[in-house]
């Protein structure tokens, strides 16, 4: 919190995500969406925390497959690691961002049984 703005800063969370460099640059026109590298612009050291999270599940999660969720588990078998850490980031950077908008604590998502 000490490296972000205010929370109503950003209207989403992918604009907080956008903020930090953790989305695809867009290269689109005539309505067709094509999307790029990740854009790395804006706060750095917040973003590279956000990164060393991601990857060190993301190491478990290939490490030791049960212990993925399937999303995750699904993810690593289809796309490169680093791709799928940037897209963990992503997610994160999305959680992190509603906590600080709507407050309260997070909680994981249970399994689906």
């Amino acid at each position: 919190m000490a490296l972000a703005p205010a929370a109503h800063t950003f209207r989403r969370g992918r604009d907080f995500a956008a903020w930090l460099g953790l989305t695809p640059k867009q290269h689109s026109s005539g309505g067709k969406e094509r999307l790029g590298r990740t854009t790395m612009m804006g706060e750095r050291s917040l973003r590279r925390l956000l990164i060393l999270g991601a990857s060190s599940a993301v190491k478990v999660a290939a490490r030791d497959r049960s212990r993925a969720s399937p999303g995750l588990d699904g993810m690593l078998a289809r796309k490169p690691r680093m791709l799928v850490t940037v897209a963990l980031a992503n997610k994160i950077a999305r959680i992190v961002w509603a906590l600080m908008a709507h407050g309260g604590s997070y909680r994981a998502p249970t399994a689906a049984a």
